[in-house]
């Protein structure tokens, strides 16, 4: 199957809708996903003929789904080839991150996975389609792998990360992990040897504390 209109993800389970109502505000439409926390955030560009303003973060409108925490560094990326793959990272407690994840050029393919210790969607994917036309970012909260496949040639990406960097408390899981089961929108062509390399999960692998 190809992945390169936006609807046709509309049907499948990784699309994991909440029955609640999206939370509104004036600069963006905060909405549920299945996996307790993920949240999808549309922001909400005023657009005249010069183009359009959005705003990408107002710590006001998240003090909710971040429970307060601060924005402590801001990461950007670009991958040059479609299919490449990036993932799927975390940080272990204490320094367990949450983070807003946006595409600011091209499309791609955007995956949280549910770590958590004791969770009832532990293992459970969700993905979102986040490109530079749809306005989309995906909250991805503490406890979460995250990862994601370029759809298009030339992605850029911009990481809101509520938790400085720690190196020695990184952690990683092989995105074709057989116990994820991530299905891929593409083939995939490129990944980092580091990426490639990242250890599968153990059958006994209880999850993260937080």
């Amino acid at each position: 199957m190809g992945w390169d209109d936006d609807s046709k993800l509309s049907g499948l389970h990784l699309f994991l809708w909440s029955d609640k109502e999206a939370t509104m505000s004036d600069q963006f439409n905060i909405i549920d996903t299945k996996l307790e926390g993920l949240k999808i955030i549309h922001r909400n560009p005023i657009a005249d003929q010069r183009g359009y303003f959005e705003r990408l973060f107002s710590l006001n409108d998240f003090m909710s789904i971040t429970h307060g925490d601060n924005i402590v560094h801001i990461n950007h990326s670009l991958t040059v080839n479609k299919g490449a793959v990036r993932g799927m990272h975390f940080q272990r407690s204490p320094y367990s991150e949450a983070k807003f994840v946006t595409c600011l050029r091209g499309k791609v393919f955007d995956v949280a996975v549910d770590l958590r210790r004791g969770s009832p969607t532990f293992l459970q994917w969700h993905a979102e389609v986040l490109s530079a036309e749809n306005h989309a970012s995906l909250f991805i909260p503490k406890g979460f792998a995250h990862g994601f496949q370029t759809m298009i040639d030339h992605c850029e990406m911009l990481y809101f990360h509520t938790v400085e960097y720690q190196p020695t408390y990184e952690g990683a899981i092989n995105p074709q992990d057989p116990m994820l089961s991530i299905r891929w929108p593409q083939a995939i062509v490129e990944m980092s040897e580091r990426d490639r390399t990242h250890p599968m999960l153990l059958p006994d692998f209880k999850g993260l504390k937080l």
